[in-house]
């Protein structure tokens, strides 16, 4: 099992603490709600791609998991080295409360690409980019081996009256580019552009939705975002359009820009998310681009 692809994969989306809510009892009344997380076995492992590997969990601490909106996101809670499992915390309060003596694990923010009621399993998909807890994880990862889950969570919802879609990610937001035309409805259309090395990274991508989708293959190894650039800027984006753009935290910002400024596109119609940044082992999970 190969840990890199053609050209190098973007890191991995990065949250090294579990944050307590902000504000007041406000805070504390959604933390009260919040499930805690979970711990859950693999049952399968199956390599997607060169850097994609698809993990699917499944225990009966998952009983309960409420199936995610696309694009939204969990908690991954991975052991240490020499772990049978990581330690979990409980929610008390505005905040974990981690079991005494614990050393609270790393902890990486992922899509949830699949959650199957009827056989209670999630699946999870990694890319492999190389040394990164996460990725090293992924790439050993094998039947009975126990993290944690939690969530999920995220901000965006889909309004099925939205009839036309203009989508563009790296590799780091295949799977929830997955998850959006899954939940896309049959009378809706999509054009969607997709930024990897080289054809070995495309995977298969269905929705009922009329769907287009584009492959862009890297022209240099650390090109990050410049095709998905050049997809938006001749783009021909009809109005009424909604777009949902995902990539290196820079790139996203130079589209979203390009949209808002120079295309005059509505911002409450564009959604972007900087799912990660060159050279920064811990980009927020909470980066919209729009700063």
């Amino acid at each position: 099992m190969s840990g890199q692809a053609s050209t190098a994969a973007p890191p991995e989306r990065t949250d090294t603490t579990t944050r307590a809510p902000s504000g007041g009892s406000d805070g504390r009344d959604r933390a009260r709600r919040r499930p805690p997380p979970r711990l859950v076995e693999v049952v399968s492992v199956a390599q997607l791609a060169p850097w994609l590997v698809s993990v699917r969990l499944a225990g009966p601490n998952l009983s309960g998991f409420e199936a995610p909106a696309p694009t939204s996101h969990i908690k991954i809670f991975l052991p240490a080295a020499g772990e049978d499992a990581p330690p979990l915390p409980e929610l008390v309060g505005g905040g974990p409360a981690w079991p005494e003596g614990a050393t609270p694990p790393v902890v990486r923010t992922y899509t949830p690409r699949r959650y199957d009621q009827s056989a209670g399993t999630l699946e999870v998909q990694f890319v492999l980019h190389g040394a990164g807890p996460a990725s090293d994880w992924a790439e050993q990862a094998k039947v009975g081996d126990r993290i944690g889950v939690a969530g999920p969570g995220g901000r965006f919802s889909l309004d099925p009256a939205d009839g036309r879609w203009w989508i563009a990610g790296d590799e780091s937001a295949i799977p929830a580019i997955g998850t959006l035309l899954d939940a896309l409805p049959a009378s809706a259309r999509a054009e969607v552009h997709l930024e990897v090395g080289d054809d070995r990274d495309e995977v298969p991508l269905s929705s009922r939705a009329e769907t287009t989708v584009v492959w862009h293959h890297r022209r240099q190894p650390d090109a990050w975002g410049d095709d998905l650039y050049s997809a938006a800027s001749g783009a021909t984006v009809a109005k009424g359009t909604r777009v949902w753009v995902a990539c290196e935290a820079m790139a996203v910002r130079r589209i979203r820009k390009h949209l808002l400024v120079d295309r005059q596109f509505p911002a409450g119609a564009l959604v972007t998310r900087g799912y990660w940044r060159l050279g920064a082992a811990g980009h927020p999970d909470h980066d919209y681009g729009d700063d």
